[in-house]
């Protein structure tokens, strides 16, 4: 599908999510997007990316909508854009504005696109960290006997596939799918296909983690993990989680309390945020109708 898609100039309407149209242009624009983010997405199959794309942009479509409601115009200021661009692209190394219009050229993206992709972005994460703020449940005493415990601290370089059942799937099922997958495609082209993290469009890469930022739950399943292999699925809030450990090191600590646990709290905080979000827009999915044209 995505094939003709591609090679054909005429758009044509694929989708509706609620009025909202989904177009084979805006297929072929998330394509170039997740491209110029990941470009390991080119080695699976065209039906596999087409799949990506489509879920992706329901997704993003289904916020626009919520959000539509709450705010009159979703749109962010020139200044905020360019910062926040500049994040996006962050996993690339990139180190200038000048450098990333370049990387952007080769994939036909333009700033108006862009800007309308991340300003749902951010408005959504704004939008989510009003809603469940007061809900964030952090233990600041235990964090602060953690980093004060030892003056070595593990740290573990993870990537993750969050995922959720749909009607009718079990988790045996939906495991022994995603299981087949990692080793045929690997792990980063898995977690394109199945993850709903937004570290999805990344390869499910999470980066650096501190043991200390890590809850017990998830570290008693990283620690028992070899490099390369992936955790069994874990229950966690929204979904199940697949965590693959990439590698591990032991690190000095030089103990500022203040900054590590001011970023530790912060990575913590991040990690609830995101499992209310997941749980937020599985709710408000049900509310939505989709239909294929």
């Amino acid at each position: 599908m995505i094939t003709n898609i591609a090679s054909s100039y005429e758009n044509k309407i694929l989708f509706k999510v609620n009025n909202q149209i989904i177009t084979s242009l805006d297929i072929l624009n998330e394509v170039n997007y997740l491209n110029s983010i990941n470009e390991s997405l080119k080695t699976l199959e065209k039906e596999k990316i087409y799949q990506i794309a489509k879920n992706s942009l329901i997704k993003e479509k289904i916020k626009e909508i919520f959000l539509s409601k709450i705010y009159q115009d979703i749109k962010l200021n020139d200044e905020d854009f360019n910062r926040l661009i500049m994040e996006n692209y962050s996993n690339l190394k990139i180190s200038d504005r000048e450098e990333l219009n370049t990387h952007l050229k080769k994939f036909k993206l333009k700033d108006a696109y862009l800007k309308k992709k991340i300003s749902i972005y951010t408005f959504w994460n704004q939008y989510i960290y009003l809603k469940y703020s007061k809900n964030i449940d952090i233990n600041v005493e235990e964090i602060k006997r953690e980093i004060l415990k030892d003056d070595e601290q593990k740290e573990f370089l993870v990537s993750e596939i969050l995922f959720s059942l749909e009607k009718k799937e079990t988790l045996e099922n939906k495991s022994l799918l995603i299981n087949k997958s990692i080793s045929e495609k690997g792990f980063d082209n898995s977690a394109l296909i199945f993850s709903i993290s937004e570290t999805a469009k990344n390869g499910g890469q999470v980066g650096w983690i501190k043991s200390s930022s890590i809850n017990s739950k998830i570290f008693k399943y990283i620690s028992k993990l070899k490099i390369n292999d992936h955790t069994k699925p874990i229950v966690v809030p929204g979904g199940f989680l697949i965590l693959k450990l990439n590698n591990v090191k032991t690190t000095k600590r030089e103990i500022n309390l203040d900054q590590e646990l001011e970023a530790i709290i912060k990575i913590k905080t991040n990690n609830q945020l995101n499992q209310f979000a997941n749980i937020f827009l599985n709710k408000i999915k049900k509310e939505i109708v989709i239909n294929e044209l």
